[in-house]
């Protein structure tokens, strides 16, 4: 599709038997290798939002490039299965195999070679947030994560999150379950994380989905140098922050070419967002 501020693709893309990916590469007009930023929206999700024309004019608005997917055993790439079996069931490979999706689009686009890898983010939302952590603990090419809401804490979040059905709850809260998950957990990984550009946003009202232990939790975990905000609703974190493409306005301005003066506006940025952080 080319409009008049944009290009999208749709790519099917594939390295693993039976798993097909639609990928979405979404390009702004004239601008000669953008940096680029993946979009991970977690489960359930599909790709329709990728083919939201308005959606793919604020990502790639200030000359940047956008790439969404969908997590393993999600929307299109849940198939052949029995129904018992689904992403929180198979938590490991959801997991696992998306953060290595993740790994795979980058050596896709390095391969491609009209994009500025250099310059490479990633935001991610609910499950894609924490795959977004898992693909920056071991991938140095992510220069920054956006978080919202991650999910988190394992043991909390197996026990009270309401994403998982009470007649299941009990098989996700013995150990062996939790023992192969362990490793993936963002409480584990975020201390960890070397990545330069760090920012995780929570809202209360999401507390159905990551219970209020677990945010507290992860955000205990993050580095110094993160960036954290806490928002009383949805609503308010799209009125303070989010509407009109804003949310984006962060992640783009972490992957922006070094100039002295995006230098500083970054420092500014991440020193009023330390100044109104907050439950």
């Amino acid at each position: 599709a080319e409009k008049k501020t944009f290009t999208r693709e749709f790519v099917a893309v594939q390295w693993r038997p039976d798993d097909r990916i639609y990928l979405f590469v979404v390009r702004p007009v004239n601008v000669q290798k953008p940096p680029v930023a993946i979009y991970l929206y977690g489960y359930p999700s599909d790709t329709d939002r990728y083919m939201d024309d308005g959606w793919c004019e604020r990502t790639t608005s200030g000359g940047y490039a956008a790439l969404g997917f969908v997590p393993a055993l999600t929307g299109h790439r849940y198939h052949d299965r029995p129904m018992k079996q689904w992403f929180v069931s198979e938590l490991q490979e959801s997991l696992s195999k998306s953060a290595h999706d993740v790994q795979m689009v980058l050596n896709y686009l390095t391969e491609r070679g009209d994009m500025d890898m250099s310059k490479v983010g990633m935001f991610g939302a609910g499950a894609g947030g924490t795959i977004a952590v898992m693909a920056a603990s071991v991938d140095s090419r992510i220069k920054a994560v956006d978080l919202l809401d991650p999910w988190g804490d394992w043991p909390v979040w197996m026990q009270k999150s309401e994403v998982i059905p009470d007649d299941q709850r009990a098989a996700y809260l013995k150990p062996e379950f939790l023992k192969k998950v362990a490793d993936f957990d963002p409480i584990k990984l975020l201390p960890q994380l070397k990545t330069p550009h760090i920012r995780l946003n929570q809202l209360n009202d999401d507390l159905s989905s990551t219970p209020e232990e677990a945010k507290n939790k992860l955000e205990e975990a993050l580095p110094v140098t993160a960036e954290h905000r806490r928002f009383e609703s949805s609503m308010a974190f799209y009125g303070q922050v989010a509407s009109g493409g804003r949310v984006f306005d962060w992640l783009k301005l972490q992957i922006k070419a070094a100039d002295p003066k995006v230098r500083e506006a970054s420092k500014e940025t991440a020193a009023g967002a330390r100044g109104e952080s907050g439950k």
